[in-house]
């Protein structure tokens, strides 16, 4: 493997030779369950680190790094580079290619070895970016628990499969919008960035991949309601999403007619379906679920973290 003195050689980048090398010398062949796709070309990842716009003095962190393709770009525009790897072997080989390939840059990095889902803290400074290539299999849970839990990070740029990249940044009205487009609304405004070819892949994917980009709310979305009440709805609205809200609701609102009187009295129509509101709808209706309804407590009780089943169907649909 070669090494560099500068993190702006051309050599400091992973090309396609150098990750099958790696590959090779510690026995890992990309698994289709553990969704590990690595990129092999040095000119994508540095075009993620441009269009993510990442600045000198960000703290990035970055899930699922692999071999390390997309970390050593970041590292090369960021402050500081704080990787998630839950593969036992790619997490102990990584601060070692990292010491290889940018000695300079190896104390402005931190790895956690865990799994992403499970992190509630990182070392080091705040968060302020999120850059990362996710498993397409769990991707959307990964982006909306990163979110939520680190609220320091401004910006996000993720690579997804591109049917997911669609409904993350899909708006209401677009036959694929539903539960990741709103519950991803809540947090930022998001849309597409791009697309990738399949061929800067190893292995190369049968599916393809999109960028989106999400930029943190600079307001938080105005409402008594809370993050758990308001993803209620959601959750429930697009469970039965062929129904009418009057219908989806039921079980939440505890009827079909109690579920009328909060749509009537947020301003939404009882026959609309859910793929039709905008976020601030659903935190509007929330906010008037009777107070007879199931699981009703008081406005701005303790949040407790969204299930994370239905994000996961949508993203695996």
């Amino acid at each position: 493997m070669s090494t560099t003195t500068g993190p702006d050689s051309p050599d400091a980048l992973l090309g396609p030779a150098d990750i099958r090398e790696l590959a090779a010398a510690l026995g890992v062949r990309p698994t289709k369950q553990k969704g590990q796709n690595f990129v092999i070309d040095a000119n994508t990842v540095r075009r993620i680190v441009r269009t993510a716009e990442v600045r000198p003095d960000d703290v990035v962190v970055e899930v699922g790094p692999g071999l390390g393709s997309l970390t050593l770009a970041l590292l090369e525009a960021a402050d500081r580079v704080t990787a998630v790897e839950i593969d036992d072997i790619l997490a102990a080989a990584l601060p070692a290619t990292i010491a290889a390939r940018m000695p300079e840059k190896k104390d402005r990095f931190a790895l956690v070895h865990s799994d992403a889902m499970h992190v509630q803290e990182l070392p080091g400074p705040a968060p302020t970016a999120l850059v990362a290539n996710l498993p397409y299999n769990v991707a959307v849970p990964v982006l909306l628990h990163m979110l939520e839990r680190f609220p320091s990070i401004e910006r996000t740029l993720v690579m997804v499969q591109a049917e997911v990249a669609d409904r993350l940044a899909a708006r209401p009205g677009n036959k694929v919008y539903g539960v990741p487009s709103v519950k991803a609304n809540w947090y930022a405004e998001v849309k597409r960035a791009g697309a990738i070819g399949r061929n800067v892949f190893w292995p190369a994917p049968n599916v393809d991949s999109g960028l989106v980009s999400l930029v943190r709310r600079t307001e938080p979305i105005a409402t008594t309601a809370s993050r758990q009440e308001v993803f209620a709805v959601v959750d429930a609205a697009f469970a039965q999403r062929r129904k009418t809200l009057r219908a989806a609701l039921a079980g939440w609102a505890g009827s079909p007619a109690a579920a009328e009187t909060a749509l009537v009295a947020a301003g939404v129509s009882p026959q609309a379906r859910g793929e039709s509101l905008t976020v601030e709808e659903f935190a509007r209706i929330a906010e008037n679920k009777p107070a007879n309804g199931p699981e009703s407590k008081p406005k701005g009780g303790p949040e407790s973290k969204p299930a994370n089943g239905p994000e996961k169907k949508e993203a695996e649909a």
